[in-house]
């Protein structure tokens, strides 16, 4: 494969080229043909190895549902067809095997029939409405239940009205799990709240949101340089000693997250009509922030954490940051974007070009090692369709916001 020098990359790399267009709904095509495979004969889905064969462990995590559902659901939306199979799979799983029937919400983790993990994250029941809320607007006749049911538990026990913001973890029960208070689980709280509202319409989600949004990029940003961190106590104050699992809760900042983030607020002030209230200038200083500490100079990519100064701490390079700083930066361009915008977009997908995508048999490896080849630290196979498919889906949308209903039928067989 040629390698193009950053500032010089190829049309198939430029953000609105006919070229980088095709480039976005083949590999999009790619993905969804070699994430059919997920689909389980007994109900539920696998977890696919690198070759697309379906790994031995029959593990199933809430946001391995939560996620295919989501992203087929998007997939359908875009015109492809066969992707009513693993939405029906996914919104029946939920229901009948992840939703408790004893203590209301759902569970983080099946094997089989038996459960392994019966513990209630806000950051599943986030995705569980995602989940719903995609699939409401593919027109999926159980989604108002299930948007309605992980609504209710999501107020009732998640929601602190008084900060505005989600609690995190609770047993099976709903006895108290700890008193750790985080932003990822909030993060993507944003996400479903938003496609929630675009799904129902219902005001409710998008005052959530914005107030979450107030918090992590109101307060939070200006107050530690747009470097925002990921971990909290009860009363919502940093707690900066805070080390969990170097996976899904590592020490520091996280700047992949602050993507994402930026990118909500734009479709959070593109959904409120674009009020002249700064969000556009502290979406970009979120960006720009994460981009200058996070990009690997020497060997290109995104380090993974960061400390409170911006330092690199776990520097492995995953492609789930890459996917969403591409999001954000579809935005920005969307928007009559700078050069320098235009630069780091194309920089990214020639990057995950040459060394996340897998042109041979679809989907992307989720994590390269030193050299930049596909290593298997952190992650079992290709884990995920949900962050690399809006890579591609969503700069080939018009809007900030609405995305699922801007798909247009771009993926039409």
């Amino acid at each position: 494969m040629t390698t193009h020098h950053p500032l010089t990359p190829a049309p198939r790399h430029q953000f609105g080229t006919p070229e980088h267009r095709d480039q976005l709904i083949t590999d999009a095509k790619r993905q969804f043909a070699f994430f059919n495979a997920s689909l389980r004969s007994n109900g539920g889905f696998h977890v696919l190895g690198h070759d697309g064969t379906p790994l031995s462990g029959t593990l199933q995590e809430l946001h391995t549902t939560t996620r295919l559902t989501h992203a087929y659901a998007l997939g359908k939306l875009a015109g492809l067809n066969g992707c009513d199979a693993v939405i029906d799979a996914g919104m029946d799983h939920l229901w009948s095997h992840h939703r408790d029937a004893d203590h209301g919400g759902y569970l983080w983790a099946l094997d089989g029939d038996a459960v392994q993990d019966d513990r209630k994250l806000a950051y599943g029941h986030v995705f569980v409405l995602l989940a719903g809320a995609s699939a409401k607007l593919a027109g999926h006749p159980d989604a108002d239940r299930l948007i309605d049911d992980v609504t209710n538990i999501l107020e009732q026990k998640f929601w602190e009205d008084d900060a505005g913001l989600f609690a995190d973890e609770w047993n099976r029960d709903w006895s108290p799990f700890s008193t750790y208070r985080g932003m990822n689980a909030n993060m993507h709280g944003v996400e479903a709240l938003l496609t929630a509202y675009e799904a129902t319409g219902r005001d409710r989600y998008l005052e959530q949101a914005g107030r979450i949004l107030a918090f992590f990029i109101g307060k939070i940003g200006p107050s530690e340089s747009w470097r925002l961190p990921e971990h909290y106590m009860e009363d919502w104050q940093v707690d900066r000693g805070y080390s969990g699992n170097p996976m899904f809760r590592p020490a520091g900042t996280t700047p992949g997250h602050s993507f994402e983030l930026a990118r909500l607020l734009l479709q959070y002030w593109d959904l409120r009509g674009r009020p002249d209230d700064g969000s556009y200038e502290s979406a970009w200083a979120l960006t720009e922030r994460a981009w200058i500490d996070a990009w690997d100079v020497k060997k290109g990519g995104l380090f993974y954490t960061l400390d409170f100064g911006g330092a690199p701490a776990i520097r492995d390079r995953y492609w789930w940051p890459v996917t969403e700083a591409i999001g954000v930066l579809a935005n920005f361009l969307k928007l009559d974007g700078s050069g320098l915008q235009n630069d780091w977009y194309s920089r990214l997908w020639q990057f995950a070009d040459i060394h996340f995508i897998d042109h041979e048999r679809g989907g992307w490896y989720p994590e390269i090692d030193a050299t930049g080849q596909p290593t298997v630290t952190q992650f079992n196979g290709k884990p995920d369709i949900y962050h690399s498919i809006q890579a591609c889906l969503f700069p080939l949308t018009p809007g900030l916001s609405s995305v699922a209903l801007n798909l247009g039928g771009i993926l039409e067989n």
